[in-house]
């Protein structure tokens, strides 16, 4: 079993869906009035829908995105972290693993 999807709440669509699509590569699959679902190389789907004031996550939640192309030579695990416009922390990791 994989999870399949993230549904994460924003201020501002065209936004959040700009920033997804220029900093990780990820494209429209599908879109409606409220709701736009974001998908990369699998299956995996990121949905973002409108919510004006959305409430506040604990300061740990944080999703991950494991890159696919070598960043470092020689260590086992390299990651960053950034946050997108609503302050969603993204860690973005890599692994020999």
């Amino acid at each position: 079993m994989d999870i399949s999807h993230l549904h994460l709440h924003v201020r501002d669509r065209a936004r959040s869906r700009a920033f997804y699509e220029n900093w990780f590569g990820l494209a429209v699959k599908f879109e409606e009035d409220t709701i736009t679902f974001l998908s990369g190389d699998r299956d995996f789907l990121l949905a973002l829908s409108d919510d004006t004031d959305p409430p506040p996550l604990p300061p740990w939640f944080h999703f991950g995105v494991r890159l696919v192309r070598d960043l470092v030579r020689g260590d086992d695990f390299a990651s960053f972290r950034c946050a997108d416009p609503d302050g969603y922390v993204i860690e973005s990791y890599w692994s020999q693993a």
